[in-house]
């Protein structure tokens, strides 16, 4: 296997919206009445092939459910899990924002217009998660792919060499100003390296009423980005240069299903089971790497680093996206 690397990202979240108690305990640990399918199975299985996890923790969540999340970092980081920051600002209290004399508003992080606000949320949270680990953070993905340039901005000054954050999806759905069409890592003009997930881009076809759309490289998986039999997994067929990566992306609760509220749910062990028959796949074509790691190779130039673009072009200017008709993923 010669450069070919492969990332398993996990965004650990409760979000109030998806569970009506008990948010960390049913979507982070996944514990149910019916079973449990979290965070612990997610690395039982990482152990058996050997394939660490990049665990984006939302510490938000430190504030909203004070002690669990800190519960769910220690857990992660004693197991040898790679820990790396997360953010989901828009569920703090009102009361976290008091205290430390800010407004509530904006709410989204690719709507803060105020380096200041942008560098304070970067720096408090990085800290709190550098106490838990005793270690640097090295990676930040935001909430929902929102950002701006003032987040990266942000990152250079609190010495997070990498961003998680660019989605050519979450960008057509005006969750940040700007995104590259590419798979592979760049810089930003400020020296932090972006991470792009791996996503591809479909033309419309209006033959069969499909408009165009990017689609990103997820567990469970879309009909677009189809890794089970009886087709070959598509990253057999599609490998688009000498060194490939691939970013997959995850959640907490990506092992269960929904219910009609929208709420999680544990429905058997079936979902279990296919994560690991993907995972047993993914270690046969790539290894799996933590941002340690991605750093590493990046040093050695076996992942290398040939564009960079600058922060003006992801300055906080509102949040319609750019056109995506005219890109291709063949330029990947």
């Amino acid at each position: 296997m010669q450069n070919r690397y492969a990332m398993l990202t996990v965004d650990t979240e409760a979000l109030p919206a998806r569970a009506a108690v008990d948010h960390v305990r049913r979507l982070v640990w996944g514990e149910h009445v019916a079973g449990r399918a979290g965070i612990r199975e997610m690395c039982a299985i990482g152990t058996e092939f050997s394939a660490p996890h990049v665990f984006f923790v939302d510490m938000c969540g430190d504030q909203l459910y004070p002690g669990e999340m800190a519960e769910v970092v220690r857990w992660l980081d004693g197991q040898g899990q790679d820990v790396q920051l997360h953010l989901h600002p828009e569920i703090l209290p009102a009361s976290f924002w008091e205290q430390h004399g800010l407004s509530q508003r904006p709410r989204y992080m690719n709507e803060y217009g105020d380096a200041a606000r942008a560098g304070f949320v970067i720096q408090f949270f990085s800290e709190r998660l550098r106490v838990l680990t005793g270690r640097p953070v090295q990676a930040y993905r935001a909430g929902s792919f929102r950002w701006n340039g003032d987040i990266i901005r942000a990152l250079g000054r609190a010495g997070i060499p990498l961003s998680f954050n660019n989605s050519m999806r979450a960008h057509g759905l005006g969750r940040s100003p700007h995104a590259e069409p590419t798979n592979r890592p760049y810089a930003w003009s400020n020296g932090v390296i972006e991470v792009p997930v791996t996503e591809r881009y479909y033309p419309a076809d209006p033959q069969r009423g499909k408009s165009e759309k990017w689609v990103s490289l997820m567990f469970p998986q879309s009909s677009y980005f189809q890794y089970t039999a009886p087709q070959l997994p598509w990253w057999r067929r599609w490998l688009p240069g000498p060194t490939d990566l691939q970013v997959f992306l995850l959640h907490s609760w990506s092992l269960l299903h929904w219910d009609d509220n929208h709420h999680a749910i544990h429905l058997g062990e079936q979902r279990q089971e296919e994560y690991r028959q993907l995972v047993a796949r993914i270690v046969k074509d790539y290894d799996v790497i933590t941002t340690t790691d991605l750093l590493d190779l990046m040093k050695r130039r076996k992942i290398k680093v040939r564009q960079v673009v600058s922060l003006q072009q992801a300055d906080p200017v509102g949040t319609v996206p750019v056109p995506m008709t005219g890109h291709s993923s063949s330029g990947f």
